[in-house]
Formats: structure tokens, sequence, C-alpha cells
């Protein structure tokens, strides 16, 4: 296939992931393999919001396996689907931001382990949004704390000055 074609296609594509009506975005499935084995069948929209998953369902061509995500637990990528279907939908119906930020609010309400997993798995699956909401929650967390009181809340021991020698 010509580049010229190949890039052809990525415009429309691309052009249909940014429209309004993305009634043919959420006709197409894509399946995604959590580390645990874990199989999620989602719209490609929703999928779509990751770069990572983008990038690695085009590099997968033709094929309609499972896309793997080895570096996602099952638990933590229904947490990231969640999160992705209602972005796609407030999107789609055009909630306004007060709604969408109350929305993320609840979202986030969970425990340190999780909100680190999911900035964690955000990374790796290139999610912005997400990523950028997780490390709002954390400085919102850590914002007027001295470093002792800090500590106590991530759980993290005391630093410990290195012994000296004599």
């Amino acid at each position: 296939m010509s580049h010229r074609i190949k890039r052809t296609q990525q415009y429309i594509f691309s052009s249909l992931l940014h429209t309004h009506n993305s009634s043919i975005l959420k006709m197409m499935k894509v399946q995604l393999l959590s580390s645990d084995g874990q199989i999620f069948e989602v719209d490609k929209s929703v999928a779509f919001l990751s770069v990572t998953i983008t990038n690695m369902f085009e590099d997968m061509g033709d094929t309609r396996d499972a896309i793997p995500l080895p570096n996602v637990s099952g638990p933590l990528l229904a947490k990231v689907v969640e999160y992705c279907k209602y972005h796609v939908n407030a999107a789609e119906a055009s909630e306004p931001a007060d709604v969408v930020q109350a929305w993320d609010a609840e979202f986030i309400k969970v425990d340190n382990t999780t909100i680190f997993e999911l900035i964690l798995a955000a990374n790796y699956l290139n999610i912005k949004s997400l990523q950028d909401l997780g490390a709002k929650t954390v400085a919102d967390m850590i914002k007027g704390k001295t470093p002792a009181e800090i500590r106590e809340t991530f759980g993290i021991a005391p630093a410990t000055a290195p012994a000296t020698t004599a």
C-alpha cells in the first residue's frame, strides 16, 4: 500500500474519530486482553481514547485478535474502560464541563493504591486526561501538608540518615 493511500486512510479514520456522529465507531468493537486474561469488548471510540491501543490496533493490521495489555490487570482495566466510556458518551452528549468534573471527582474517590495504579495505567495506555486526573488528585492530597503528614497519608516510612563511619 502506498504511503499516500495509508495517509489518506489515517486522515479519514482520524476525521471519523473527531466527529460528533461516531455511530460507525460505536458499531465497531475491539477486544482488550488484560494481564490476568480478562477480555473486554468495547467500542473502538472508547478504546481509541488510548493512544497506545490505537497504535497497537493499527500495528496489528487486519487481524482482530484481542489487544494484549500486559501492564494492566482486569479490575484496573475495568476502571479505565468505565472512565473512557463515560468520557466518550459525555463528549457525544455535549455534557457541560462542570458535570464531567463532578463525575471525575466521584470516579477518582478510590484508595491510594488504586489512584497510583490508575496513573500508571493511564501513562502506559497514554490517556492524558486520566493521567492528569490522577496527578491532580495526588497533588490535592499533599497540598498544604508537612512532609511527615505526606508520609503518613501515603504510608511512607520516614527517611533514615545514612550511617556515618568514624
